[in-house]
């Protein structure tokens, strides 16, 4: 599942600095971090509407924009898949009452 993941972040990437009047990921991300940032909440609020008044199809479609959208943040910001992933494993085996538990307060 990663590698589909995987692929995408390496495309994102890859089209971060092509022409944005041809590319998406360049539009955005030539916006800046705020736009992109704003983006990923319209998804995230999208998500959760159809999470809960949509079809599974809807819900499927909605997480993937979500999905790249947040992986075009992580890219803006320079925050590799990998470091994502590496702190899911970190927590893995973790109750989530206790790693919430364990934050330091902002």
């Amino acid at each position: 599942m990663t590698g589909t993941l995987a692929k995408l972040e390496a495309t994102i990437a890859a089209r971060r600095s092509a022409d944005p009047t041809s590319s998406y990921v360049a539009r955005l991300s030539a916006k800046g971090p705020a736009k992109i940032a704003q983006k990923v909440g319209e998804e995230a609020t999208e998500t959760v509407i159809a999470a809960l008044t949509g079809s599974k199809a809807e819900l499927v479609g909605e997480a993937a924009d979500l999905l790249f959208h947040l992986l075009v943040l992580l890219a803006a910001k320079e925050v590799t898949l990998a470091e994502v992933l590496a702190e899911l494993d970190r927590r893995e085996g973790t109750s989530g009452i206790a790693e919430k538990a364990g934050r330091k307060p902002d």
